[in-house]
């Protein structure tokens, strides 16, 4: 299981990607650089939480992860 800082940090990292990218688009097809940066900002903010969520729900869902062992020595 992964710690909740490093699903923050992908969260990030992820984020800031996407979010570069639709601001992109949306200066391309619109032209105004205030327009795509204000886009660009509430896509960032929103989708982060949202992929937040997302990765501690999987977290708690056993699918596809190998069983712990019954005991250790």
């Amino acid at each position: 299981m992964e710690t909740q800082a490093r699903s923050i940090a992908k969260a990030f990292s992820y984020r800031i990607l996407g979010s570069l990218t639709t601001a992109l688009i949306v200066f391309a097809v619109s032209g105004r650089l205030k327009e795509s940066a204000g886009i660009g900002l509430a896509d960032m903010v929103s989708k982060i939480g949202l992929y937040f969520l997302h990765e501690r729900i999987w977290n708690k869902i056993p699918i596809g992860r190998p069983k712990e062992p019954e005991y250790e020595i």
